[in-house]
């Protein structure tokens, strides 16, 4: 990618020698705190740079300690952590970011922007190298655009507590090494409104808990709620003027779209959870309109009263949680060419069929056709039908009606990739 050149004579000489372990010894490397590494992502359609914001501790460390190497390949962007002694892999994870989906509206070929972002890995016990990276959008890969070392000793990393806010467990099946922890968080609901927060979280995760394939699962949670107060109820729906000022400072309209709720500064909900174990983040807010939004290991987030938003929560945590692709095809987005037809997408439930043996090749019956005609009388089969990804052409979805295209059921495609994430924070081998 342009932008990745100047940045590679930084790492080139760091990649030459590092061996990757199956298996990292947790304990050797890191304490069970946590390194919450914040960051500016700035720049526009054609060239993006990162900046560091702060280092910080944080006194809790909730994910995996025996699974520590990304296993998905998820994701827009990658970060590494590798012992500087010894230059081996000793965390990975993936993730996406708001502002990645920003470069890829027609705003973004006008003007540059900054987006704040956080990222965390388990507490290094010694020097470490932390690596940003970026998937070039030309051949898929991650490219490595950004660089420092850590040294954990330094008075620079700020270890100062947050403010504490009121938590609640709605559910606490054990250690949370090795449970999914799920924190929602309360948006727009104001001091006297946090019992409402309460019986909407209980609620929306209920619901969330009786789809499969999460119903056959809810043991493997752990579920936190964060007590955020507001000053206002509500949110802010910057296309009808009306604004609140709220915890998270939520609104609809992102990107001109109407019903996109998204929050755009993340250091808030990462100042909300420093001292909670999460995996994953729901973000409830105090609406009644139609909405919400999902990025993968960002954040999910939706309203609390409309008579959809069950199905919404749960649409959105795909993505956050499994990295879900969207499947729908007939609906206006502000993205302009989100997808490159000349790769294969990341997301587990969406093909361009030019590595189609990495997706759900294994779960169609032989002989079946691709594309896959649409047969209303099988709902159900599992096939290669074209439209997903916001086009109708090139893009390919497994099955017709998903939870991932509409309100339908969550298909079997999406369910393993589901089951599959549950497993990797659980600890347990990929099937």
């Amino acid at each position: 990618m342009r932008f990745i050149n100047k940045y590679k004579i930084l790492v080139i000489s760091f990649f030459i020698s590092f061996s990757v372990q199956a298996q990292i010894n947790f304990n050797h490397y890191f304490e069970h705190k946590t390194l919450r590494f914040d960051f500016i992502l700035t720049g526009n359609k054609t060239a993006q740079q990162a900046g560091l914001l702060k280092l910080h501790q944080e006194p809790v460390w909730g994910g995996p300690v025996n699974i520590l190497i990304d296993p998905f390949d998820y994701g827009e962007y990658m970060v590494k952590l590798y012992d500087k002694k010894d230059n081996n892999l000793i965390y990975s994870k993936s993730l996406s970011t708001l502002f990645q989906e920003w470069v890829t509206t027609a705003e973004a070929e006008k003007i540059t922007k900054s987006y704040t972002n956080s990222i965390v890995t388990p507490f290094p016990r010694n020097e470490a190298i932390l690596v940003l990276e970026h998937r070039n959008r030309e051949n898929a890969q991650f490219e490595a655009f950004f660089r420092m070392e850590i040294n954990p000793e330094s008075v620079f990393i700020d270890h100062s507590p947050k403010q504490d806010h009121k938590i609640t467990k709605l559910q606490y099946n054990g250690d949370p090494s090795q449970k999914v922890d799920l924190v929602v968080l309360a948006e727009g609901y104001t001091s006297d409104e946090q019992q409402k927060f309460l019986q909407d979280a209980r609620r929306l995760c209920d619901s969330l808990f009786s789809l499969a394939p999460y119903d056959k699962h809810k043991d493997d949670f752990n579920i936190w709620a964060v007590h955020l107060e507001s000053k206002n109820s509500g949110t802010d729906y910057p296309g009808i003027d009306k604004w609140s000022d709220t915890a998270l400072n939520s609104g609809f309209w992102t990107f001109d779209s109407e019903r996109y709720l998204t929050i755009a500064d993340y250091l808030p909900i990462r100042d909300a959870i420093w001292n909670v174990p999460s995996d994953a983040v729901m973000i409830l807010v105090n609406s009644e309109k139609y909405g919400g939004g999902g990025i993968y290991n960002f954040y999910a987030i939706g309203t609390a009263d409309n008579r959809l938003s069950a199905r919404v929560m749960a649409h959105e945590f795909g993505h956050n949680f499994a990295g879900l692709g969207d499947e729908y095809f007939d609906s206006s987005t502000s993205y302009e060419n989100f997808y490159s037809l000349k790769t294969e997408p990341w997301e587990p439930n969406i093909t361009t069929l030019v590595h189609f043996e990495s997706k759900w090749k294994d779960m169609i019956p032989a002989g079946t056709p691709v594309p896959t005609p649409v047969d209303h009388s099988d709902p159900g089969k599992i096939g290669v039908f074209e439209g997903g990804g916001y086009i109708s052409k090139g893009i390919y979805r497994p099955q017709d009606r998903c939870l991932m295209r509409d309100n339908s059921l969550i298909c079997p495609v999406c369910q393993r990739a589901i089951v599959r994430m549950i497993d990797f924070y659980c600890g347990r081998e990929q099937k």
